[in-house]
């Protein structure tokens, strides 16, 4: 078995016991990089003399018998929209392709303190706005199952990297389902951490009251060892609770008795396609042969999450993304080419009277082809989504009840969580679908997030796993939990993949 085969914990074990180096590990995976990533696209920048220093410095303090920390050596890739110290951080914009912050996110540098290898930056659609990672300004990621096919978004480039072995860990974020909905796609492991449990400072944000950093993974015993590095409170930011971090890594393998599992009533309805029904149907099936008691519950607000979701997120983008404006920093339109066009319309103006339209200020005009230029299609629609709700007249009518949809989506699972530990569902309506499929139908891609906004909206944790193929494309499970219940989500998912193989398959690439 090559070392990219081996997974988080296994290799972690070579490395602690001397049997691998960091450095023998990290070429591994840049070859494989090197060899599939030209045709899938997940990385947007490989940090090679990076990660073979900081592979290298490990090495020795491991051989000198200094101590180590809790990753040391792993390589980790992460997701374009968590800011590093002095290296690009682009969020897949051509607003911010040149951007370099001058400031570590958090999660950053806990990972850093970890002693991971951070071997390069994943792909991503722009913003995090988008679920089939088209929307990038530089590239579009492919499914390794199938390279006609999408990885799902926004983080799919973090969920292909490990899919396609190029990394055994990854870093994504989730507002919507961006971290699920790809690791289900992909047919890995994907965490949505609850809100707060791990700290957004140094997070490009989209959505501030739902976005959420959280690992990717092969299986639950490697999710859980990096969602152990990451989470904790941070003073520097106002929503991190401050709650102690359990040993995940530990716990995972403890096993739950008494665990019941709710499936969502509402969730089996039309659109979701047979194969898809069967194996979650089928998972739970497994999941009473280890003991568990399986029961129906019903959530009668999920069928508006969709629709409070694409209120809500919008409105909260609209105003993050009204920084970038062309003056405080990012991208700038050509103002030459700008001040030219506008003394032309003044020309016009002055020659036509009142029967041609005035002309925008200077400062306006500067505002205007800067978000045109800078932004793509999806963040524009957004933006406009969110101004549109958030505006006078429409405020109540839009908004306000958004919100309070919201608050009857949290009680739905409240109600559900007092009958059962966890509820378990499909994390997609369908299997991974083809590129370009739904690019020009925002409606129909913003549905493929069916099941997966509410834990969002509600702030409670998401865990989606493999649990079967369809079409040999990989189909996925949720499991979703009170807050903070992020150990027993791991915990039934360890106990899943102990008894199943799903998780063990792996793209055939050429």
């Amino acid at each position: 078995m090559s070392l990219v085969e081996l997974g988080a914990t296994a290799l972690l074990a070579e490395l602690e016991a001397g049997r691998v180096s960091s450095v023998e590990a990290v070429r591994a995976y840049l070859e494989r990089i090197d060899r599939y990533d030209g045709e899938i696209g997940a990385f947007l920048r490989v940090d090679r003399d990076g990660a073979l220093a900081k592979a290298e410095e490990v090495d020795r303090r491991r051989r000198a018998g200094q101590a180590v920390g809790r990753l040391g050596g792993l390589p980790v890739a992460v997701k374009d929209i968590l800011c590093a110290r002095g290296e690009l951080t682009t969020c897949g914009s051509r607003m911010l392709a040149n951007f370099r912050p001058p400031y570590d996110a958090t999660v950053v540098s806990r990972l850093q303190a970890a002693d991971a290898v951070l071997i390069g930056r994943t792909n991503l659609d722009e913003f995090a706005m988008g679920g089939s990672t088209e929307n990038s300004a530089f590239q579009k990621t492919r499914n390794p199952w199938d390279l006609e096919r999408i990885p799902g978004g926004s983080s799919g480039g973090a969920a292909a990297c490990v899919a396609a072995d190029m990394a055994p860990l990854s870093i994504g974020t989730d507002t919507g389902g961006s971290i699920r909905q790809p690791a289900a796609l992909c047919g890995i492991t994907g965490l949505k951490p609850t809100y707060g449990r791990v700290s957004r400072f140094g997070l490009v944000a989209f959505a501030s009251s739902l976005d959420q950093v959280g690992p990717l993974a092969r299986d639950a015993q490697d999710t859980a060892l990096l969602l152990e590095v990451i989470a904790g409170h941070d003073p520097r930011d106002s929503t991190s609770v401050d709650r102690p971090v359990p040993p995940y890594h530990q716990l995972v393998r403890q096993p739950l008795k008494g665990l019941s599992i709710g499936l969502v009533r509402e969730h089996y309805a039309a659109g979701l396609e047979p194969e898809v029904e069967a194996a979650v149907r089928e998972a739970a099936r497994v999941f009473q042969s280890l003991g568990a008691t399986v029961k129906e519950v019903s959530m009668p607000h999920s069928k508006y999450g969709v629709a409070a979701y694409y209120i809500i997120a919008p409105s909260e983008a609209s105003s993050n993304l009204a920084r970038y404006d062309g003056v405080h920093y990012g991208y700038r339109t050509d103002e030459q080419a700008m001040l030219a066009e506008l003394a032309a319309e003044q020309a016009l103006y002055q020659s036509a009277g009142t029967s041609a339209a005035e002309p925008d200020s200077p400062l306006v005009r500067l505002y205007r082809r800067t978000r045109s230029e800078g932004f793509g299609p999806e963040v524009k629609r957004r933006i406009m989504l969110g101004t549109y709700a958030l505006s006078a007249g429409y405020y109540d009518a839009y908004y306000l009840k958004a919100l309070k949809v919201r608050r009857l989506i949290r009680q739905d699972f409240d109600q559900a969580f007092a009958q059962v530990d966890m509820v378990a569902g499909p994390v997609t309506t369908a299997p991974a679908f083809k590129l370009g499929e739904k690019v020009n139908d925002p409606l129909a891609m913003y549905l493929v997030d069916l099941y997966t906004v509410s834990a969002n909206l509600s702030g409670i944790a998401g865990l989606a796993f493999p649990c079967g193929f369809s079409r040999g494309l990989p189909i996925g499970l949720q499991l979703q939990g009170p807050p903070f219940a992020e150990e027993r989500l791991l915990a039934a998912c360890y106990m899943y993949q102990q008894v199943t193989d799903w998780h063990l398959r792996r793209p055939s690439l050429s």
